[in-house]
């Protein structure tokens, strides 16, 4: 009985390695944020349904870690959207420090419902039109909605500029498919997480935040202090840049 257990983890690390390089990829692949002097604005959202409670406050503290990164140069507001209960979805205010998004994350608790990603691609297009949002994280674990309809949401999103980032919180795949496709659209990323994973998820959000705001020299120095897959990021993005040059693109 043994033999078959060893061959199905060897597996699920084999189909983890090949997932978190497939997401490392599509990040190197997405260009940073212009410069213009403007500070970068990344909205963070999360499923609040009840499904998502058992691992709630961990990932609150792993979403505060990622903020946390990004304060040393300076650069990144957040908004938070969540959706929770019946037909109850929140966005707050834009904030521009680690101390204030982990209140707005730590006063929220989750409670039974439907999700509605619908509604938060519809925020985020709300939000982009009045001032240009970089970047879409969203967190989850499942999906109960029209497909075809996110996917149109996620186009629009694609055609404006902002890349949408899914991290999904177990193996649900309904959700798996939607959540790829509206990654595709929007020229983002997907990657898969569990309990076991945490780090690699904390390293990832950290990575997506500083790269956003301050481009490849402040992922650079996250590399340094993380190591890691944020290293391998980091390496993937210099070589794309150098190989521009090389064919005399923008340097």
């Amino acid at each position: 009985m043994k033999q078959p257990t060893e061959r199905a983890t060897a597996k699920s690390v084999q189909n983890r390695e090949q997932e978190l390089n497939a997401f490392l990829d599509k990040v190197a692949s997405t260009p940073p944020r212009a410069k213009g002097g403007r500070r970068g604005r990344l909205i963070f959202a999360m499923d609040a349904t009840l499904s998502r409670e058992p691992t709630w406050d961990r990932a609150c503290q792993i979403q505060g870690e990622m903020f946390r990164e990004t304060a040393a140069i300076g650069g990144l507001d957040v908004q938070m959207v969540y959706f929770r209960g019946f037909g109850e979805c929140r966005r707050s205010k834009w904030v521009n420090s680690a101390d204030a998004l982990l209140d707005l994350m730590t006063g929220v608790r989750c409670r039974g419902g439907h999700t509605q990603i619908d509604r938060v691609l519809r925020s985020a297009l709300s939000e982009t039109k009045k001032s240009k949002v970089d970047a879409l994280v969203y967190v989850g674990d499942c999906m109960e909605e029209d497909a075809d309809g996110l996917c149109a949401l996620a186009g629009e999103l694609g055609l404006l500029g902002v890349p949408v980032f899914v991290f999904q919180e177990g193996y649900d795949p309904t959700a798996e498919r939607a959540f790829r496709e509206i990654t595709r659209l929007t020229n983002g990323a997907y990657c898969r997480f569990d309990a076991s994973s945490a780090d690699q998820l904390r390293n990832l959000l950290k990575a997506v935040a500083v790269y956003a705001a301050g481009g490849l020299r402040a992922l650079s120095d996250l590399s340094d202090k993380l190591g890691g897959e944020v290293t391998l990021l980091t390496s993937r993005l210099t070589s794309a840049k150098a190989g521009a040059k090389a064919e005399g693109g923008p340097g």
